[in-house]
């Protein structure tokens, strides 16, 4: 595998284009790895096992939800903020 910094891979896309032909290649930004995947029209089976939805997604939920839990938790925490300062 190869790993590149997401610099080199902007001042050479297409080496690490064709670079993805033969092996694996991985660009680092950060903290975060990206993988280049190499298809072509008649691999698209493993493009649909690779996106197919996973534990996490079905554990994630909605910007509402989400909005609903936090507010709920910062309530919460003001109640105590303000009970400590009488």
């Amino acid at each position: 595998m190869t790993i590149v910094s997401s610099k080199e891979f902007a001042t050479r896309p297409a080496k690490y284009y064709n670079l993805a032909q033969n092996e694996k290649v991985a660009i680092r930004r950060g903290r975060n790895m990206f993988h280049l995947i190499c298809t072509n029209g008649h691999h698209t089976n493993e493009c649909e096992q690779i996106f197919q939805p996973d534990d996490d997604f079905y554990r994630s939920i909605s910007v509402d939800e989400f909005r609903k839990r936090l507010i709920a938790m910062l309530e919460k925490v003001d109640k105590k903020y303000h009970n400590k300062c009488k």
